[in-house]
């Protein structure tokens, strides 16, 4: 990121704070940790800093034609602040994945007051009625924790994108519709629109896992599920029933199996898909 993004002072509003405003300093403050950040309940006169969710600002949504998305949901202060930075942060399409997952619903929430469960728990660092704490001092407290929740965002965005590189080489060797990685790394944001319905990955456990595709990213029905029959048996039952000789776990749900051997594990994933498409023909019948 260049230096000196965002200048060492900032305002915004005083008294009872929400995720928006939170939100909003959490950015800044990641964006510069040297952020000085006052409250008030009017603007100094030529401020200088960034002033944000006051004043009619760029950066505030107050006024009657504060700007709406083209999907229809309207601009917060977070959101205002995430146009214009986000890219810097995490690249242009990640930082449109960003706005859609994390920043509208906040956005939204502080517009409409819908219900969001982040802005519920941002909402519990004010003060109660009888709190010593002085709400300046819990906008610090809420701070410090929104900052950790996007620090850990970025970061975990950040090591998808490293991902990318060792998945898609793995998918240059996938045979069979099954794709074999190294060393586990987040998959399905590039998985999702291939062929692949099962990633092996070795485990922390030792052997290896086995995991199906989700249709879509945002859904958590699988391409191929593994048999109804393996799922929640004990190891001897589960080896009886699949005949797979080291397979040791299959997840109730039919996402996730483990076993001992990487062929075995392969084995469990070809099994499957024949059972699949065994019951799909049978019933077409």
């Amino acid at each position: 990121m260049p230096d000196n993004i965002v200048p060492d002072n900032a305002f915004t509003h005083g008294g009872r704070f929400h995720a928006d405003d939170i939100f909003s300093a959490a950015l800044l403050t990641y964006l510069n940790p040297n952020l000085e950040i006052k409250r008030g309940f009017v603007v100094p006169d030529n401020f200088p800093g960034i002033v944000f969710d006051i004043g009619f600002g760029e950066f505030d949504h107050h006024q009657a034609d504060s700007r709406i998305r083209e999907n229809e949901i309207p601009y917060a202060a977070f959101g205002l602040l995430w146009e214009k930075y986000g890219q810097e942060i995490l690249g242009e399409q990640e930082a449109k994945r960003f706005d859609r997952s994390f920043v509208q619903p906040l956005d939204a929430c502080d517009n409409t007051g819908c219900d969001n469960p982040i802005a519920r728990i941002i909402s519990a660092f004010n003060p109660v009625w009888d709190d010593e704490k002085s709400v300046d001092d819990a906008f610090r407290e809420a701070l410090e924790f929104a900052l950790t929740i996007l620090t850990k965002n970025f970061e975990y965005v950040k090591a998808i994108t490293r991902a990318e590189l060792i998945v898609r080489n793995a998918l240059e060797n996938a045979k069979n519709n099954i794709v074999f990685l190294p060393v586990y790394v987040p998959w399905k944001s590039v998985v999702k629109d291939t062929d692949i319905v099962f990633v092996v990955y070795p485990s922390e456990r030792g052997g290896y896992n086995a995991q199906g595709v989700p249709e879509d990213e945002e859904v958590a029905e699988l391409k191929v599920a593994f048999p109804q029959e393996w799922r929640g048996l004990d190891v001897d039952k589960l080896r009886e029933v699949s005949g797979i000789e080291t397979i040791s776990f299959c997840h109730s749900s039919g996402f996730l199996i483990a076993a001992d051997t990487l062929e075995d594990t392969i084995k469990a994933c070809e099994k499957a898909e024949e059972i699949m498409w065994e019951t799909f023909f049978a019933k077409d019948k």
